[in-house]
């Protein structure tokens, strides 16, 4: 029956649902929608295995067909009309959808079901699991370092910061620790805060009421609700609005918010990883980000090295995408020495956002030697020079550096006074991995105050 399973189905009726009953009994998983609205929430969860039904009017199956497309789902969509209109038709034709015009529901289920087959069958192959581990971190000794935390962090509920140029990989890593989490199962979203003004942003992450502001005619769900058990990325955390900021420390500290006009509050279970290209240090200094979101947001932070840092890989990852992006049709031409001597020799301001476009530029031109003129006319543009910092901004980053070690000594010699310095116990009450917790004591300096206790491993005084 290959990888979907769930369907999410949408119909005139909504009290019986045959449709669903038909599905369900070929094996499927059939989740009736109340409304149009219904459907882009299930289709905002990601769900990795999807796919919608429409029976329903015309103008809805057009007006969500056309909502499908703009949000780019790749969920398989089928709509079941034994005489649908030219507009279904044509919005059909546009998004792929599979038309469906069955008599009963069970032959419209059957119908599916072999147009499910058929899709299934034309799919071609997965990759194997880990190639993009390979290719993202294969040969840097740096990246090699950043891959063997991944699944420690992954195991661990903290909040998550990655910072790093644009085009560095930042979604890359923080998909990679979702999908090495307890939370992999779950829904992973992301929401872009450069992308939209501060108030849009607000009401994707919280959601809000009916009647909460004008045009406000029903209940949205936000992210976080969306997201509940799972993992939500907050991609460029260091575009969005600083009031906002409070708002989003409250759900990081308590796990607890508010929809926009809701009269209670709602809890949730959600991991957040934040990614930003700014340096927050000096925002923070300059008054653009607030220091206990900071806090909050570092207390497990990564640094993606830009791609002139990881030259080793450059060549690598021009052969991933190559094979990424050719087709059957449009077969990779090779890569001549003189092209590959540009691709090592650039120093890629873009880093892998703009190898990638190089690369499908090379599949479509098919032209070597016009890359490598390109390529050469920008060597000569160097990276914009940044002025060093002065020393009152040096002395503040360092007392933010020296606050921040503060707050995670004081974190854990609180958990370990309260679990009796057993260190594995302490490690679970602040969900880190027990080689973390290690780890942060080591660098941190912390020892028991009593001089009677050792911390050697075969001889502690506590069992573990």
């Amino acid at each position: 029956m290959g990888t979907v399973k769930t369907f999410v189905v949408r119909q005139f009726d909504e009290s019986l649902h045959p449709l669903c009953s038909a599905l369900a009994s070929l094996g499927y998983k059939a989740v009736p929608a109340k409304n149009k609205q219904e459907v882009f929430d299930y289709l905002q969860r990601r769900f990795p295995a999807c796919a919608i039904v429409l029976q329903t009017s015309d103008e809805e199956t057009v007006e969500i067909l056309r909502e499908m497309r703009r949000m780019g789902s790749a969920a398989p969509a089928f709509v079941v009309a034994a005489h649908p209109s030219p507009a279904v038709r044509a919005e059909a034709l546009k998004s792929a959808a599979v038309m469906i015009a069955e008599e009963t529901d069970t032959a419209a289920a059957n119908a599916i079901h072999a147009g499910l087959e058929r899709r299934e069958r034309a799919r071609p192959p997965a990759s194997p699991r880990g190639e993009a581990l390979k290719v993202f971190f294969g040969l840097n000794p740096e990246m090699h370092e950043i891959q063997a935390l991944v699944a420690r962090i992954g195991r661990s509920d903290f909040p998550l910061l990655i910072q790093g140029e644009t085009g560095t990989g930042k979604e890359v890593l923080a998909r990679q620790v979702h999908e090495h989490s307890t939370r992999a199962s779950k829904v992973f979203l992301k929401l872009n805060c450069a992308a939209l003004p501060s108030e849009l942003v607000e009401s994707e992450l919280f959601g809000y009421d009916r009647g909460a502001f004008t045009g406000a005619f029903q209940r949205k769900a936000g992210l976080f609700e969306l997201a509940d058990g799972g993992t939500v990325l907050l991609d460029e955390i260091g575009d969005m609005d600083y009031k906002l900021q409070a708002k989003l420390l409250h759900v990081l500290q308590d796990q607890e918010f508010w929809r926009i006009g809701g009269k209670e509050s709602i809890r949730v279970d959600v991991r957040v990883i934040a990614t930003t290209h700014r340096p927050l240090e000096t925002m923070i200094v300059e008054g653009g980000f607030r220091q206990d979101l900071y806090y909050r947001l570092s207390v497990l932070s990564v640094r993606m090295p830009p791609l002139r840092e990881r030259r080793d890989e450059i060549l690598p990852l021009a052969d991933y995408l190559l094979r990424k992006h050719e087709t059957p049709a449009n077969p990779a031409p090779p890569l001549t020495r003189e092209l590959l001597a540009a691709l090592q020799s650039y120093h890629w301001p873009g880093n892998i956002r703009e190898l990638e476009n190089i690369v499908r530029r090379f599949l479509v031109l098919r032209d070597p030697d016009l890359i490598v003129r390109e390529l050469q006319a920008r060597v000569g543009s160097a990276p914009p020079r940044v002025a060093p910092p002065s020393e009152s901004t040096l002395a503040v980053l360092d007392q933010v550096a020296r606050t921040k070690e503060k707050a995670e000594t004081e974190a854990i010699l609180a958990a370990l006074e309260a679990a009796r310095w057993n260190r594995k116990r302490a490690a679970a009450a602040l969900r880190v991995d027990y080689k973390v917790l290690l780890y942060k004591m080591k660098k941190l300096a912390i020892q028991p105050s009593s001089p009677n206790f050792s911390l050697v491993p075969a001889k502690d005084s506590v069992p573990e």
